[in-house]
């Protein structure tokens, strides 16, 4: 599977997520989001660069319950919890959130 983005091509997994992880750019997650008809807002980026950043300290991909805390930590209480990350990524915020970062899906996710 691939998408494309401004005449670049991108392989991905079946599940979607990409294959060559040193290949993201914030085209990416745009392209995926709309194959998926979710329009990204400055919350969903604001989540998506955290696991950015998250993925560039620790090397791996957090769990929803992982990632819940770091946010809260990060971004405060109102942002750090299931129901707000739930709405910005209805198809769950550890694989829906991590596939638009482009990175690997969270161990423990189904």
């Amino acid at each position: 599977m691939s998408f494309e983005v401004n005449g670049k091509t991108f392989e991905t997994d079946e599940e979607g997520y990409m294959v060559n992880l040193l290949e993201w750019e914030p085209g990416c997650a745009e392209a995926m989001a709309k194959l998926e008809d979710q329009p990204l807002t400055d919350a969903h980026w604001e989540v998506i660069n955290f696991l950015r950043e998250y993925y560039d300290e620790y090397q791996i991909a957090p769990a929803v319950r992982v990632l819940t805390k770091a946010i809260g930590k990060k971004l405060g209480k109102e942002k750090g919890n299931s129901k707000y990350l739930y709405e910005l990524f209805p198809y769950g915020p550890g694989k829906q959130a991590c596939k638009y970062a482009g990175l690997p899906k969270p161990t423990g996710c189904v």
